[in-house]
């Protein structure tokens, strides 16, 4: 590994903030959306990439997608993150075809549509707060440890403004989100003082996701409740991803930054 994630800036360094030159970065939910432009970005500043998501083909293709634009070094890796024993397994996997784990993305998520809130089953609660909360928990805890053995990462967890603002048709998300808010603060606490955590907190994005949306009241809404009046991109989201699995964020953890377009 390169200079750790969470190390100080040495003087003369500041031009090689964003570099991430030799270190690995595991991408959760990096087939699409969100996850995908964050594993290309990272790559793009030198990172070797771990493309994670539930279907092989899927990950094999974003793999070569994300290599032949950056020319690093990508291994895609299927894994059901909502199962604890998948889990296990797959960190096992990992560090047999990587000797590291540098930055984690716990970027994968699910939201289900939902007519009514007596209508949630135990089978949607458990499905989405396995994916949401479970999942980060178990990777950041086997990874992490390692990260704290080899000395140094940061793990980043994509969270949700739902955490903060959860409305009604995505009661389970948010509440899983509001966890992972919380658990980045703890695992900051437990994983530190060598390795970083933090989350992001992204608003309304255009993504895979917004197929399902009704745009037309989305838009009105997003109108009436954002400073920028406008969805985001996912090449949008990179800069804060860059920032905190760097050595750019080398005095920043436990913090969960906003992403949103200014939404109040």
């Amino acid at each position: 590994m390169n200079s750790s994630p969470s190390g100080t800036q040495r003087e003369g360094d500041q031009a090689n903030l964003f570099d991430l030159s030799g270190r690995v970065a595991l991408v959760t939910g990096s087939t699409r959306g969100l996850g995908l432009a964050i594993a290309g970005a990272l790559a793009g500043y030198g990172a070797d990439i771990i493309v994670v998501g539930r279907k092989q083909h899927s990950c094999d293709a974003a793999a070569k997608e994300i290599a032949r634009a950056t020319g690093q070094r990508v291994a895609g890796l299927a894994c059901h993150v909502g199962k604890w024993a998948d889990i296990d397994r797959f960190v096992d996997a990992v560090y047999r075809q990587f000797d590291t784990v540098d930055v984690l993305v716990n970027n994968a998520g699910m939201s289900p549509m939902y007519p009514s809130v007596d209508a949630v089953t135990e089978d949607l609660w458990d499905k989405v707060l396995g994916v949401n909360l479970k999942g980060p928990f178990r990777l950041t805890a086997l990874i992490g440890t390692r990260m704290v053995r080899a000395g140094g990462g940061s793990i980043i967890n994509i969270s949700s403004t739902g955490a903060r603002k959860p409305t009604g048709d995505i009661i389970p998300y948010a509440a899983a989100k509001a966890g992972l808010e919380a658990m980045t603060v703890g695992f900051a606490n437990a994983l530190g003082p060598t390795v970083r955590v933090n989350a992001i907190q992204p608003g309304p994005f255009l993504t895979d996701v917004a197929k399902s949306w009704d745009m037309v009241e989305y838009q009105r809404r997003i109108e009436a409740t954002s400073a920028l009046r406008r969805f985001g991109e996912p090449s949008e989201i990179v800069g804060s991803a860059l920032f905190l699995a760097s050595s750019a964020s080398s005095f920043t953890t436990g913090s969960v930054i906003r992403v949103d377009g200014g939404t109040f």
